[in-house]
């Protein structure tokens, strides 16, 4: 299954994946999808990939805010700077 994501007029293929998680860490997931910090589950695991990503590759990313604006804002900044090969591969990480 396939999801179409677009940020920016890019369009982005996702792909499916299955993980197991205990309980307790599915309690603190919903807790920031009932909190509104989240859309849903895929969102919050999303995010915190994103974060484990670009703190290790990158080292700036800080444990609070809004990682996804984050990375938005850094491939803006970036978009002007690098050629369209270099954003595509930046855009699929």
């Amino acid at each position: 299954m396939f999801i179409y994501a677009h940020y920016n007029n890019i369009t982005m293929v996702m792909d499916t994946l299955q993980i197991r998680m205990n309980k307790e860490l599915l309690k603190r997931i919903d807790s920031f999808v009932k909190l509104g910090v989240y859309s849903n589950r895929s969102d919050v695991i999303r995010d915190a990939v994103r974060r484990f990503v670009w703190e290790k590759e990158v080292g700036t990313v800080r444990p609070i805010g809004n990682s996804v604006e984050l990375v938005r804002k850094a491939r803006r900044a970036l978009s002007s700077k690098i050629s369209k090969k270099e954003l595509d591969e930046i855009n699929n990480l």
